[in-house]
């Protein structure tokens, strides 16, 4: 047991030049042993014991050659501590042995060794050994003094251009193989599944791509590589022109940056640009099971590599129509179900269907039936909400326009149906007869929207304003206001009603508005309660407002309690019962009171 109060002298030994080659191995046991006492290990000693060794390994590695003694040296260094020695050159390849008895590799120990010129070929082997998460982390991380490096100091050297490329082939090797032999993962294919709407789990990529973006001169030739270059190809198509839009907006938004133009220019050469057409339609992906899904995933990704880099629209037209027509008639993607679809979800298989369809295909077939999809989509429930007296306590400048129709179907994204119909109609192969015929059926709200917002031909605007309005049909908009408005109308409570009764009341967005502004005002009555979700009612607003009622049906019965109690026992994706029914099942409880 070594005295604690000795470390300081047991460190300056080892640091000391003149300590005899014989004393080695007595002060390397002595900074090594775990510091204990009398009762077992002791704490603060033993931090003691490791400041004094963290000083003293610099020089007690230089000095010490034997296997045994480095090992026992470095099984009580931290990885960042090893990494700094490694980086110095205290700590060799010849110690990776003694260092993986005790720890796996990591990344911040092969990036240190291959600083040195002759441990790059040994950094190199042990890349297979780290998980593929942490790989890119070699590169990402080489410079290991860059927050701490002081002005004036030397830079890091370049990365060695052989543990570039191994890196570089790691990061592009699991998506090279996925390529080769694509599976699905687990649940994919479930209409309702998280990672419907195209193919980025699979094709992400970060670590190849993060690995990519460092050496864009390298482009051309990566995208002809033998092995990677189907790889090279989906990254490039996927990310660049992403990576690079990216880029400009975080220029843009720094306030001591230069003067960034408007439209940066395209990340890829047109030569880059053409080489990459042989992955555009992810040709690889095509035989995978589930034909209907596998056809709106890649449809969707396609269509967003489009959107990346319009130029591809001309430069591949023949070979996006084909493969549009093809993945349309594979997946049966414009087969309509017996039943209307509610659909008016940010992102709607329908609507990303229609604007997909909108950009990628000259059929006009297959484009009338997007248009006959949207036409089936449930009307918008559009809402303008109760005033906000604390909002407009807070805000002088309300906007003007905000309860114009136009601007309320926006606040739900409601306006992306007619959206997508004006993205159709700007097709020219889209059939004019098959968007006049969505015009007729469209809300008066999305009407008013294309005629403030939207951005089509002429013709298209043109068939917008004509669509005949009969003469008693209002805005479409229910409008929810307060009691000092509702007491100006003759029938408050039918007002309530004809809210209860309005399309709001079955859109998951609006519902919630219409329920509140009716529980709140004092005009209502326990029939609009009755119609009202039961949870809307005791969970969402004052429970005082069914405190009343709740204890004039249950009274003194503990059966009619202990049924109210089993009845509110819902889940918010339960079943909904509205509050009369939840009074109509106590009702037909036996009111069996307590006996005592």
């Amino acid at each position: 047991m070594v005295n604690a109060r000795t470390y300081p002298l047991w460190r300056d030994l080892a640091m000391s030049e003149d300590l005899p080659k014989e004393a080695l191995k007595t002060v390397i046991d002595a900074l090594c042993a775990p510091a204990t006492r009398q009762g077992g290990f002791d704490d603060q000693a033993d931090r003691w014991r490791e400041e004094a060794l963290k000083a003293a390994l610099p020089a007690l590695l230089t000095r010490t050659s034997g296997k045994r003694l480095r090992g026992q040296l470095l099984v009580h260094v931290d990885e960042k501590t090893l990494a700094t020695l490694a980086a110095d050159g205290a700590v060799t390849a010849a110690d990776v042995p003694a260092i993986l008895r005790h720890r796996r590799v990591w990344a911040g120990l092969i990036a240190a060794l291959a600083r040195h010129p002759g441990q790059v070929e040994a950094a190199i082997a042990l890349l297979p050994r780290l998980p593929g998460h942490e790989v890119e982390q070699v590169v990402r991380d080489w410079d290991l003094d860059r927050y701490t490096r002081g002005t004036g100091a030397a830079p890091a050297p370049p990365v060695p251009p052989e543990l570039f490329d191994a890196v570089l082939e790691a990061c592009l090797t699991p998506l090279a193989a996925y390529l080769l032999h694509p599976e699905p993962k687990e649940g994919w294919e479930g209409p309702g599944s998280a990672f419907s709407k195209d193919w980025s789990l699979e094709l992400g990529g970060r670590a190849g791509w993060a690995m990519l973006a460092r050496c864009p001169e390298r482009w051309p030739q990566l995208t002809a590589h033998p092995v990677f270059g189907a790889a090279v190809q989906h990254l490039l198509l996927d990310q660049a022109e992403r990576q690079a839009l990216q880029d400009a907006r975080l220029r843009a938004a720094d306030p001591d940056g230069a003067d960034v133009p408007a439209a940066p220019a395209p990340a890829l050469s047109e030569e880059v640009l053409l080489a990459c057409l042989p992955a555009l339609c992810l040709s690889e992906l095509a035989d995978l099971p589930n034909p209907q899904v596998t056809a709106r995933r890649t449809l969707h990704h396609l269509a967003s590599r489009v959107r990346s880099n319009p130029r591809l629209a001309a430069l591949a037209a023949d070979q996006l129509h084909t493969a549009a027509d093809a993945l349309v008639t594979r997946g049966q993607l414009l087969t309509c179900s017996d039943e209307p679809g509610s659909d008016h979800e940010f992102d709607g298989p329908v609507l990303r269907l229609a604007e997909d369809l909108a950009l990628l295909s000259a059929n006009p077939d297959h484009l009338a039936g997007a248009c006959a999809q949207l036409a089936r989509l449930d009307q918008p429930a559009v809402v303008s909400p109760t005033p906000s007296r604390a909002l407009v306590r807070v805000l002088d400048n309300v906007d003007p326009d905000h309860d114009r129709p136009a601007r309320l179907l926006e606040r739900h994204y409601e306006h992306r149906r007619v959206q997508a119909l004006s993205t159709l109609a700007a097709n020219p192969h889209t059939p004019r007869t098959a968007v006049s015929d969505v015009l007729k059926g469209l809300h008066p709200a999305e009407l008013a929207w294309i005629a403030e917002k939207a951005e089509g031909p002429d013709w298209f605007l043109a068939a917008a304003a004509a669509v005949p309005v009969p003469e008693d049909e209002d805005d479409g908009v229910v409008r929810l206001v307060d009691d000092d408005e509702l007491g100006k109308h003759p029938d408050p409570a039918a007002v309530l009603q004809s809210w209860l009764d309005s399309p709001a009341t079955g859109d998951v967005l609006s519902r919630s508005e219409v329920y509140r502004a009716i529980v709140k005002s004092r005009y209502r009555t326990l029939e609009h309660l009755r119609q009202i979700p039961a949870e809307e009612i005791l969970a969402h607003h004052e429970p005082e407002i069914a405190l009343q009622t709740l204890l004039e049906h249950c009274g003194r019965s503990t059966v009619r309690w202990e049924a109210l109690a089993a009845a509110v026992n819902f889940d918010y994706d339960d079943t909904e019962i509205t509050f009369g029914q939840l009074l109509n099942s106590l009702e037909s409880t036996p009111a069996r009171a307590r006996t005592s």
